[in-house]
């Protein structure tokens, strides 16, 4: 009897929770949801994949047909299509976990219900670094474009600070409901300047780095390359960087009117974007072989170059948009959770809003002057704080919420899915640590091959190979 009573008052209690949840004037995370301050919970469903879309497409898709180049056409689309499938399972635990955990907000509160104390501070410190990197590399990316379609008129430095004052503004809207009619604008931008690059460099005799000459040139692709181990880890590295929006995605579930569609928004999102990848990556490595430039948008050269930058310059502003709104949001709520201010106009509201954005925004531009190689920084935030953002958390994560006898319908099957968290939780270690090592190298020889200045350079930053 005593049995009966509790397992009803659990049922009972489990009930007033889901009731109490699907209040929309009330969230866990953001506490009261009022007239008198922002309203965090109004992302619907495409506005969800427009926003996961846009965390991944933009600067990943830029970096594909280098890496296709590292490893060949058919070992690239192999590995891309392994690194979109245990993508999309890491991006579909997110999803899980927070219907099981209402409580959570970013990764940091998934790992200190994991860890302690110590899973927090380690996984609050990744997170920030990582979208700060990825933050630091659209403004990179914002410099190339405006030294693009300016034909360097002025300092790359100048460049730099402009991108970051963009970002700083545009990130600074307080919602992701607001930002999604950015990314609506953002996403189609950054598409329309890849297709024209594709296009361009079917039709082009050659591509722009390759040798001049009046001999024809014939393409350099390889079915199956022979990278060294630096390069072919690098080029996965790059990989992972195309798809990491995922820590990101927390964040955005958080937002959403009705989180219980996520997985359905998630499987559009991943299916679109590696799609995407597969066909441009294929098509300007195809046509340009080894004289890809990196980022892919200056391998047309001339004219076509300008035009699509010019194109992809609002899809660049829109991804530092979000990018630095993340981990601003990330660190703003984690200031005043719990607090009146969190949800109210307040003086306080403002003033530390605008701090943690500014904050983000300075740190991101001396990331950018600091590694001013494109493909070295998407490698170097790929290795270094990919795999611990995107893969080691989500499998500790399934672990957390089904080590126990009553998840155990069946043995084999269960002992399948922990053998394959398991597994991505050790891929993410050797990725990081190969990883970072293959990047650090390359970053090295680019300082070598600068003569070591680089860094905070005037020097016309849209010419790269």
């Amino acid at each position: 009897m005593e049995v009966s009573e509790q397992r009803q008052s659990k049922e009972h209690d489990e009930v007033d929770l889901k009731d109490f949840q699907n209040d929309p004037n009330h969230d866990f995370v953001f506490g009261e949801i009022t007239e008198e301050g922002p309203n965090y919970r109004n992302v619907g469903v495409l506005g969800t994949v427009i926003l996961m879309m846009k965390t991944q497409i933009g600067l990943g898709v830029l970096a594909i047909p280098t890496t296709f180049d590292s490893l060949g056409i058919v070992p690239g689309v192999i590995c891309l299509c392994a690194v979109a499938g245990i993508m999309t399972w890491s991006n579909y635990i997110i999803g899980t976990f927070k219907l099981n955990h209402r409580e959570v907000y970013s990764i940091d509160d998934a790992g200190a219900l994991i860890f302690g104390p110590i899973g927090r501070g380690i996984l609050s410190v990744g997170f920030c670094l990582y979208w700060i990197f990825v933050s630091g590399s659209g403004i990179l990316g914002m410099s190339i474009g405006l030294n693009a379609v300016s034909t360097h008129g002025t300092c790359t430095a100048v460049f730099s600070v402009v991108a970051c004052i963009l970002g700083f503004a545009f990130s600074s809207v307080r919602t992701l409901g607001r930002i999604t009619w950015l990314a609506w604008i953002g996403l189609p931008c950054i598409l329309i300047a890849v297709l024209i690059v594709t296009i361009a460099v079917s039709l082009q005799d050659r591509p722009a780095s390759a040798p001049q000459t009046d001999s024809p040139w014939v393409s350099d692709y390889k079915i199956a390359a022979n990278p060294t181990f630096t390069s072919a880890i690098t080029a996965i590295s790059n990989l992972v960087f195309s798809f990491s929006g995922t820590p990101g995605f927390f964040a955005i579930i958080s937002e959403m009117r009705n989180p219980r569609k996520y997985t359905f928004a998630l499987l559009l999102c991943q299916a679109g974007v590696t799609a995407v990848y597969i066909i441009i990556g294929c098509i300007v490595y195809y046509y340009c072989g080894s004289y890809v430039s990196s980022p892919a948008l200056g391998s047309a050269g001339g004219d076509v170059k300008k035009i699509a930058y010019g194109f992809a310059l609002p899809g660049l502003i829109v991804t530092t948009t979000i990018c630095s709104h993340i981990p601003a949001k990330f660190i703003f709520v984690h200031i005043l959770r719990g607090s009146r201010h969190l949800s109210k106009n307040t003086p306080t509201h403002w003033i530390t809003w605008i701090s943690c954005t500014f904050g983000v925004a300075i740190i991101a531009f001396i990331i950018a002057s600091t590694v001013p190689v494109f493909n070295s920084l998407v490698a170097l935030i790929g290795a270094l704080l990919g795999p611990l953002m995107c893969f080691m958390p989500m499998g500790c994560m399934w672990l957390y919420d089904n080590w126990s006898e009553e998840k155990r319908h069946s043995q084999r099957f269960w002992m399948a899915k922990v053998c394959w968290s398991v597994f991505v939780i050790l891929l993410g270690c050797f990725l990081t640590v190969g990883g970072t090592y293959g990047s650090v190298v390359e970053i090295m020889e680019a300082y070598a091959a600068s003569g070591g200045s680089a860094a905070f350079s005037c020097v016309d930053n849209s010419n790269s190979e």
